[in-house]
């Protein structure tokens, strides 16, 4: 036999994971084809380093000839098309008396018929296209269509989903709605005998009941987030007030469009140059939301609700978004809440301790001014104050001592490696930038997007500390609990921790609200 000559080795056959993973970068152009090569391990791939660009909104943004923005965002991976009509649109205003006219205006502007068709009419349109159509306040967020568009509770929207080719009739049906809404009689009593429903369980739920008296501590109940609607503002709104509202605030000047899906950019722009325009009246564009004008009621406060389970908030006032501490504020808050079971509280006092099956933190950056931190969590009555004590323990750990390097690059990274979320889709396009200019950072802080990578990765740990010394000053929180309060206050046999100690005595007593009137009941009145 003839031995054979040493040679070149030949090359290995690469694995089937190899062939998968090289052909996987080379699809999403993750390095260029010719410098391939084929390791032994996927722990030794090595990727380029990729710095994300957000969609800048010049790129978007068209304004009509009747002064309207629009965000239009083309996407021919499907044959539909989404129109978002934004307004600043909400509770802030409403007249007083009549509570929740915004809110019934802005939902039966759709549903409730128009100067040429009844509500079922418009419905059975809506049904024949194959589209969906709706309207609402502080509505975003999720949805099929609605692409998750973030608005707050002082803004409105109006959409209309639909193939592309029926893109004329559902533009003609939503500018006809918005134009000419009928808030039909039937539909009026519809919403109001749903809302007068609605309103006789505000008590059923203590999450509910927390969210609301922890509004009234941190804004007072003279702000108009806390305008809550009631019977009697519900019986006075009549459709007269509907037109009225209508006819001031729904109009082309306070409107912001975000437009998404199958369709060509020029031809959007004269479909809607078409559909807006000959607009009866031009429409009100309403002053920015007002910021609360009463401090904020630090304290220990309790409201007595028959249930087995403790709901805890802890918070302050904080900050507004164009703060220059805002991105180590938002590092500050995912390392000791905000970041689901990486954060420091979830580990103590669910991981560690059982105490709560679901703690969070969570840092607003308001839209139009400060804000409250808040933390929250639930859990049994007899633990609360236990749990209680580690927050205020972790609260204090921040404020004391600095975040570690590992704590602090995962923080930065989720932020930065995030930001793409934002933008997935055409839909999260148009809807992100047009909520920016809707709520005034596109005007504010047009550079937010191209530097939020950098601020975010110029926070240090030492930034972290002292904007925690800075906002979470333990003598100026604000402390509720809702659920049977005794046993709250007895605290848990098997460790020493004591509501009254922390508190420095014992918690305020809030009494519940009356359902319909929203007026303080007095003690022993059945919820």
């Amino acid at each position: 036999m003839t031995p054979r000559t040493p040679d070149v080795a030949a090359p290995r056959a690469a694995a089937p994971w190899m062939n998968v993973a090289v052909l996987a970068l080379l699809a999403v152009g993750a390095v260029p084809a010719h410098a391939q090569e084929i390791v032994s391990h996927p722990d030794q791939l090595q990727y380029p380093s990729f710095t994300y660009v957000a969609p800048q909104a010049s790129k978007y943004r068209v304004k009509l000839s009747n002064g309207m923005v629009a965000y239009l965002v083309p996407d021919r991976g499907t044959p539909l098309v989404t129109v978002n009509v934004l307004m600043r649109l909400g509770p802030q205003l409403d007249p007083a008396g009549k509570e929740g006219l915004a809110a019934m205006t802005a939902n039966l502007l759709t549903r409730s018929g128009d100067a040429t068709m009844t509500a079922d009419q418009v419905e059975t349109k809506v049904a024949s296209l194959g589209a969906q159509l709706e309207s609402n306040v502080g509505a975003g967020g999720g949805g099929f269509f609605g692409g998750g568009i973030p608005i707050g509770p002082s803004e409105g929207r109006a959409s209309v989903n639909l193939l592309s080719k029926d893109l004329d009739e559902g533009l003609t049906l939503l500018a006809s709605c918005l134009k000419t809404a009928a808030f039909q009689a039937d539909r009026v009593k519809l919403y109001k005998d749903q809302a007068l429903q609605r309103m006789k369980r505000r008590n059923d739920e203590s999450g509910e009941i927390e969210e609301r008296e922890w509004s009234s501590l941190l804004r007072g109940d003279d702000h108009w987030t806390n305008h809550w609607s009631t019977k009697a503002s519900l019986d006075a709104i009549t459709v007269d007030d509907m037109k009225a509202f209508q006819k001031r605030y729904v109009g082309p000047k306070n409107f912001i469009l975000a437009v998404s899906g199958d369709f060509d950019r020029a031809a959007m722009v004269k479909k809607l140059e078409t559909a807006f325009a000959k607009w009866p009246t031009p429409g009100e564009l309403p002053a920015m939301p007002a910021a609360p004008d009463k401090p904020a009621q630090a304290g220990w406060y309790m409201v007595e609700k028959d249930v087995n389970q403790g709901r805890v908030s802890i918070g302050l006032p904080s900050l507004d978004r164009y703060d220059p501490d805002w991105a180590a504020a938002r590092v500050m808050n995912d390392i000791l809440g905000g970041g689901g079971f990486t954060s420091r509280l979830v580990n103590r006092i669910r991981s560690d301790e059982g105490l709560a099956y679901s703690v969070n933190s969570r840092i607003e950056g308001g839209t139009y001014y400060p804000e409250p931190w808040r933390l929250v969590f639930q859990s049994k009555v007899r633990s609360v104050a236990y749990a209680t004590e580690i927050a205020m323990g972790e609260i204090q750990k921040m404020r004391d001592s600095l975040v570690t390097p590992t704590e602090l690059e995962a923080s930065r990274n989720k932020f930065v490696e995030s930001l793409p979320v934002q933008f997935e889709t055409a839909g999260a396009i148009a809807g992100t930038l047009a909520v920016e200019e809707l709520t005034g950072r596109y005007q504010k802080d047009p550079a937010y997007f191209t530097d939020y990578a950098k601020r975010l990765n110029a926070v240090s740990a030492a930034d972290v500390q002292r904007v925690a010394k800075r906002l979470l000053d333990p003598s100026k929180m604000t402390v509720l609990m809702v659920g049977q309060t005794g046993e709250m206050m007895k605290g848990d046999d098997k460790h020493p921790a004591s509501i009254t100690k922390m508190a420095g005595g014992d918690p305020k007593r809030l009494p519940l609200r009356d359902p319909l009137t929203m007026k303080p009941q007095q003690p022993g009145t059945p919820n």
